[in-house]
């Protein structure tokens, strides 16, 4: 079985920011009370929380064990499982599908989406937001010439992200049945947490390429990312990701 290097203390600490541009996202989602709703990698259960405030019956679902073990100490009136999006196994259930910035975690793409196509009763509709095409580029270019000094190109070439165009998004969304109603490509200048904001952002979100390094390797790695981004994205005594995000609405017909 697959290790679950989700950290969700961590998560919850220094990067609860993930959360909080979500609930823009609410916006667009438009919940109704009674709605029955799923929260497609809900995490450790803020967003599900808010929907649940908002009178909606909502089912919070991860692929990591310990991210639904935290929503569910947090949140322990609500309904959160540990289940894989690409095997969902729901049928015409749902009123709607929300996700926040999981998606580009998702590979492959299309079949994730069959299976939220699938899960939505006729009429509902999928609101998303996660990683566009160029997201994070500054800091994942910075690990990938640090991997290449040490000859290390074969864990640069395991990236574990999917950051498609809108183009490209839209267009697998059309193919599996879905009516494109709105689709969003824009900048999201993110700050992270902390003096090691940088080095907090790759542990959290691209740590697991490490897991087979040493410590020291690891630690110089990061340092020399760090050091190499400070002219770039540290502005004012505050780390900022370069974040680009996609946001679709599709409606099942």
């Amino acid at each position: 079985m697959k290790k679950d290097s989700w950290n969700a203390a961590l998560y919850d600490a220094k990067h609860s920011f993930v959360s909080k541009f979500g609930e823009h996202l609410l916006d667009l989602l438009e919940p109704k009370k009674g709605e029955r709703i799923l929260d497609l990698g809900c995490g450790t259960g803020d967003l599900a929380w808010k929907l649940y405030e908002l009178g909606v019956d909502v089912v919070g679902i991860d692929k990591s064990e310990n991210m639904i073990n935290q929503a569910k100490a947090k949140y322990p009136g609500l309904s959160f499982e540990v289940k894989d999006v690409l095997n969902l196994g729901y049928r015409n259930e749902f009123d709607a599908v929300f996700s926040n910035a999981v998606l580009h975690w998702i590979k492959p793409p299309k079949q994730a989406l069959i299976n939220i196509y699938q899960a939505l009763k006729e009429n509902g509709r999928f609101v998303a937001e996660f990683g566009g095409k160029g997201n994070v580029k500054i800091i994942t270019d910075a690990i990938r010439n640090e991997l290449n000094k040490l000859g290390m190109e074969e864990l640069a070439d395991q990236f574990p992200w999917y950051f498609p165009s809108i183009g490209e998004y839209s267009s697998l969304m059309e193919e599996v049945g879905f009516r494109v109603v709105f689709a969003q490509h824009f900048d999201r200048p993110t700050p992270l947490h902390g003096e090691n904001g940088v080095k907090n952002w790759i542990e959290m979100f691209a740590g697991s390429l490490f897991n087979s390094l040493t410590n020291e390797t690891k630690n110089l790695i990061f340092t020399n990312v760090e050091n190499n981004l400070k002219n770039v994205i540290y502005k004012n005594g505050i780390w900022f990701a370069d974040y680009k995000r996609i946001r679709v609405i599709g409606i099942k017909e």
